[in-house]
């Protein structure tokens, strides 16, 4: 098969799985079998808490109470409500939003309890916000993940009384500092009673819900939400980085205790973050439906008598397309390592190092070239200067075709027109395996992102060239790909505004699955397609620069006029 034909049917298939593994499921109508999870459902209440921004304190934040309070006790639910005073410093926020001078606000959290068989045993606790920044319905943050939290709580109840108790905990002022859920968990007696949270989030409008943060601990916790997340989206790269951000929900207090804890989240659209415009209308229905089917395939099994799972060391897991969790011991990387070494030191045995070092050299130049285009030209994005937190999330779509274009242009440059021996492969890999060993040394969780692939890549160009050779490479080269492209995609939408290099990373990854299957071009050609990528990522930057700021952007981040 001719490499450039295989070269395109790894991209094409693993492009293909890529973009459906980042596709939301289909949202299910009204019509929806009574113990499934149907959005349709979930936005009618959406509907009426989303209708008008509801910060803490307002009259708009008490009706919304006073409707949630109404809905759980038509669900059956033994309906609570928790206050504290606002903090200074939350109180300080919310003047500051308001252009008011307010002495003092009382936060009120909801609770609902629906009761189980057996009382005595730990409960299961969902756990939302209600209240909105100002100026925002909040459709996505936080009522979708109200409105999912009530309609998994009917589809549970509608399949027949659970074994334990399921609490629903509505919190207030999480958008001021999570006080609701400071007080909550420092305050309440019902902090006692409860076994596993499941905390519900949102950061945008749409895309795949990603459990993205557990408890300590959190083996057997993996091993039950991998065993029954039918849809998973799931990774235990984004938990560590999350841990090591200084990002909050309203998780954090929680986690001071020992419970099992998972937190879901979606962050698609990111542009509608706190946004005027983050209304009913503009929230994706699939986005309801993924995070209500993992919010009710993970409590369901929770809520079973012997379903709160035990501590045992953290686990390595993730997601493919949402089809199926992997998850394994932390220290079985160290083996795919070693295989992945014996996989490149027998072929470049067997072919000859020859290019050995000249393959190192490649994947450096290409890391700083890709770096320093992406840096630059993000640099142009925002004329030299920090740039508007939201109107940046607004413009996330574009960056990620500049990053993407800074890429190309990197690899036109540097790969395009090499012809890599087998042991110039094993070079270009080489810093990847020793990066992927101080990954799993310092953070084995996450180090399967680089573990995987060079894994994948040492087994492929192990096998002698030829057919057999060209196959494994194309279907580790899609597999790869139909990865990569979902973090790629995730990892713009997290801190793509401000660090677009983070993809480079996938980038290099990908490069290093599809060489064996790369033909060299001309340098001419090569230069030319380096300086058309290099100008329409230019071009990109200027008009991100120079656009007018999006009219997604929070109101309280719009100067007032002089």
């Amino acid at each position: 098969m001719p490499a450039r034909l295989s070269l395109i049917i790894a991209l094409l298939v693993g492009l293909a799985l890529g973009i459906y593994a980042t596709t939301p499921p289909a949202p299910r109508g009204i019509d929806a079998p009574v113990t499934q999870f149907s959005a349709a459902r979930a936005m009618a209440d959406i509907r009426v808490i989303a209708a008008r921004p509801h910060p803490t304190g307002s009259a708009e934040n008490a009706a919304v109470r006073a409707y949630i309070q109404q809905r759980m006790a038509a669900l059956g639910m033994e309906v609570l409500t928790d206050s504290a005073p606002l903090s200074a410093r939350s109180l300080k926020r919310l003047n500051r939003w308001s252009g008011r001078q307010d002495t003092a606000i009382t936060l009120t959290n909801v609770i609902g309890i629906l009761p189980g068989k057996d009382r005595s045993l730990p409960a299961v606790a969902l756990m939302a916000h209600h209240d909105t920044v100002w100026g925002s319905p909040g459709a996505a943050d936080n009522t979708t993940g109200v409105a999912a939290s009530l309609e998994v709580v009917r589809a549970i109840k509608a399949a027949g009384q659970p074994e334990r108790d399921l609490i629903v905990l509505l919190t207030d002022a999480e958008e001021l500092g999570l006080g609701g859920a400071e007080h909550f968990f420092a305050n309440n007696p019902l902090r006692n009673r409860i076994g596993a949270i499941i905390n519900l989030e949102a950061r945008g409008g749409g895309g795949r819900a990603n459990m993205f943060q557990t408890s300590r601990a959190n083996g057997e916790a993996m091993r039950l939400y991998a065993t029954h997340a039918e849809q998973p989206a799931a990774s235990s790269l984004a938990a560590f980085i999350y841990s090591v951000l200084p990002n909050d929900t309203d998780l954090t207090p929680a986690l001071k205790g020992s419970y099992t804890a998972y937190n879901l989240a979606f962050i698609g659209r990111s542009g509608l973050y706190h946004s005027p415009l983050s209304t009913p209308e503009t929230l994706d229905q699939g986005s309801v439906q993924d995070i209500g089917n993992q919010t009710l395939d993970l409590a369901g099994a929770l809520l079973a008598r012997d379903g709160i799972p035990s501590k045992a060391p953290d686990a390595v897991f993730f997601d493919w397309l949402g089809l199926v969790t992997v998850h394994y011991p932390a220290g079985l990387g160290w083996v795919m390592l070693g295989l992945a070494v014996l996989g490149f030191g027998w072929a470049a045995r067997r072919d000859g190092a020859a290019g050995l070092g000249g393959g190192v050299l490649r994947f450096v130049g290409l890391v700083i070239i890709a770096g320093l285009l992406t840096y630059g030209f993000n640099w142009i994005s925002l004329g030299g200067e920090r740039g508007e937190y939201y109107d940046r999330l607004a413009a996330i779509p574009r960056l990620e075709g500049m990053a993407v274009l800074a890429c190309l242009a990197a690899f036109a440059l540097v790969i395009a027109p090499w012809r890599a021996t087998t042991g110039a492969i094993a070079g270009f890999a080489a810093p990847l395996v020793l990066l992927a060993s101080y990954g799993q040394a310092v953070a084995p969780t996450a180090a399967y992102v680089l573990v995987v692939p060079v894994l994948l890549a040492g087994l492929a160009l192990a096998i002698p060239a030829g057919r057999a050779r060209t196959v494994a490479s194309i279907a580790a080269g899609a597999l790869v790909i139909s990865y990569m492209l979902p973090l790629g995609h995730f990892v713009m939408q997290g801190v793509g505004p401000d660090m677009p290099m983070a993809a480079v990373l996938p980038f290099v990854l990908t490069v290093t699955l599809i060489l064996p299957l790369w033909a060299p071009i001309g340098q001419r050609p090569a230069r030319l397609g380096a300086g058309l990528a290099a100008g329409l990522a230019v071009a990109i930057a200027l008009w991100v620069q120079f656009d007018a700021p999006a009219e997604t952007v929070a109101v309280y981040a719009v100067p007032p006029p002089e």
